[in-house]
């Protein structure tokens, strides 16, 4: 993983002063460190998954290639006011600010096991929001999957209550 470790940019205040960003976009642009990346995602995805949730932005890059090997279905969560059809909305705060995820209402049939993807697990407020959404619709949470987690803000502990099978490639 110390590969891909170093395929990580820090940008200090950003998005404001005294946040320091991970920046991905450098391992995104590397064909051979995005290709492992997608690849050991996809070996935390279970045969019987029947989805791939990402989570909007960056989650959608990760997603869509771990959907793709799987042969999965993707359904995206998206910011308010960014999905067409009928939606569910849950609010939730992150380390700069808060801000609400939606989810179509048909996205999930209940019952069906789904990997949540995102690029990032900070306080985990995001992906707890991505969880209770997936949750009103009847949706079993199979695996949480990161590219990356930044430790010192304790976000798994927040996400221990929703799911036992939680991964990271890379921690920071």
């Amino acid at each position: 993983m110390n590969f891909l470790k170093k395929k990580i940019r820090a940008i200090k205040d950003y998005p404001k002063p005294g946040i320091i960003y991970q920046d991905i976009t450098p391992l995104l642009r590397d064909q051979y460190a995005f290709s492992l990346a997608i690849d050991l995602c996809c070996e935390k995805v279970d045969v019987d998954v029947d989805l791939i949730a990402a989570i909007d932005a960056r989650g959608f890059i990760l997603g869509s290639g771990i959907a793709y090997k799987t042969e999965k279905g993707i359904i995206p969560i998206r910011k308010m006011n960014k999905l067409p059809y009928d939606v569910i909305a849950e609010k939730y705060s992150l380390e700069y600010g808060d801000d609400q995820i939606e989810l179509h209402t048909d996205s999930i049939e209940r019952g069906q096991k789904i990997v949540l993807v995102d690029d990032v697990l900070a306080t985990g407020g995001t992906t707890e929001a991505a969880i209770k959404l997936i949750d009103r619709l009847g949706g079993q949470i199979s695996a949480i999957i990161f590219l990356l987690e930044l430790r010192d803000l304790n976000g798994r502990d927040k996400l221990a209550k929703h799911a036992d099978n939680i991964h990271s490639l890379i921690e920071l």
